[in-house]
């Protein structure tokens, strides 16, 4: 799990450096989209795009933690 980990950090680590910003929070995206009124298209694509990556990573991150704690949990029971 430990390789996952490391992976998963790099990956988020990447998302916040990158050309485009990746929105913090979905209420984040959603301002953006609402001030953005159909401009710059390709920009609210590409912050949609990261934020479902990093979503994504996060959650898997959530899913591995909660595996963990579960296995501990059985395994001292």
């Amino acid at each position: 799990m430990t390789k996952v980990k490391e992976f998963i950090a790099i990956e988020l680590t990447q998302l916040e450096r990158g050309f485009v910003a990746t929105p913090e929070t979905l209420e984040t995206l959603m301002a953006f989209c609402r001030a953005n009124q159909g401009s710059n298209d390709f920009l609210l694509m590409q912050m949609a795009i990261q934020y479902g990556a990093k979503a994504a990573l996060e959650n898997v991150s959530e899913a591995i933690a909660l595996a963990e704690m579960t296995a501990e949990y059985d395994s001292k029971a």
